[in-house]
C-alpha cells in the first residue's frame, strides 16, 4: 500500500506534524509524515491499494496493439480501424491504441489495477509515458493485436462498467527497434506498465 497523496495542501499542519518538512512549491512531502499523521489530518486512511496485477505477452505486429472494451459490440470503431502510425498512446471510444518501437516482436506487458491514483512508478527508466481516459461497459478489457486478434486473457477492472484513468509507461524502445530491424524477432525487450484506476476516487 502507498500513500494516495504525493503532495499535501495543508502546509501549516504538516509542518507541525512532520517537525518542519521542506517546502516544495505550495506543498510538503507527505513522505515526511507517518501514517497516523496523515490519518489525523485527512480523517481516515490515505493509502492506495493494488487490486490486481497481470502479466501478459503482446504479440506486436506492424508496431501496433491495443486495449479494448471486452464487449466488442460496445466499441464503435474496433481495432485496427483508425490506428495512427507513430502515436505512442492514442485513445478512442472504449479503446486505447499503443504504438511500439519494434515492428514484429513479443512485448512484456504488466497490468496493474488500483483503487485510486498511484504514484508514478520509478522502478525503471521509462522511455515513454502517457495518460488517457478509458470507459468500459462491462468492467473487462481485452488485449488486441493486428495478427492474433483478440488475446485469450481478459483484464478485470471491476464488476460493472465505469470510467477509468490509464497510465502507460514503456521501456526498451531503442533496443527493440534495433533488434527487430537488424536481427529479427525480440521477446520481452520492450516492456510496458499499464495502470488503471477509477476516475471517481
Amino acid at each position: 500500500m502507498r500513500c494516495k497523496t504525493r503532495y499535501c495542501e495543508k502546509p501549516s499542519q504538516l509542518r507541525e506534524a512532520a517537525g518542519g518538512a521542506t517546502a516544495i512549491g505550495l506543498g510538503f512531502l507527505v513522505g515526511a509524515l507517518d501514517r497516523g499523521s496523515c490519518e489525523a489530518l485527512y480523517g481516515g486512511t490515505s493509502m492506495v491499494n493494488l487490486v490486481r496485477q497481470q502479466a501478459l505477452d503482446a504479440e506486436v505486429a506492424y508496431r501496433g496493439f491495443c486495449f479494448q472494451e471486452s464487449d466488442d459490440s460496445a466499441v464503435p470503431v474496433p481495432f485496427n480501424d483508425g490506428y495512427e502510425w507513430g502515436v505512442f498512446l492514442n485513445p478512442h471510444v472504449r479503446r486505447i491504441d499503443l504504438f511500439s518501437a519494434g515492428h514484429t516482436h513479443t512485448a512484456a506487458v504488466t497490468v496493474k489495477v488500483w483503487d485510486a491514483e498511484p504514484p508514478l512508478d520509478d522502478s525503471h527508466q521509462w522511455d515513454e509515458q502517457g495518460e488517457v481516459d478509458f470507459e468500459t461497459t462491462t468492467g473487462e478489457v481485452a488485449l488486441w493485436t493486428l495478427t492474433v486478434g483478440r488475446a485469450k486473457d481478459v483484464i478485470t477492472l471491476a464488476e460493472a462498467g465505469g470510467r477509468w484513468r490509464v497510465r502507460v509507461s514503456c521501456s526498451g524502445r531503442a533496443e527493440v527497434e534495433r533488434i527487430t530491424r537488424t536481427e529479427g524477432v525480440a521477446h520481452g525487450v520492450e516492456r510496458y506498465l499499464v495502470e488503471f484506476w477509477p476516475q471517481d476516487t
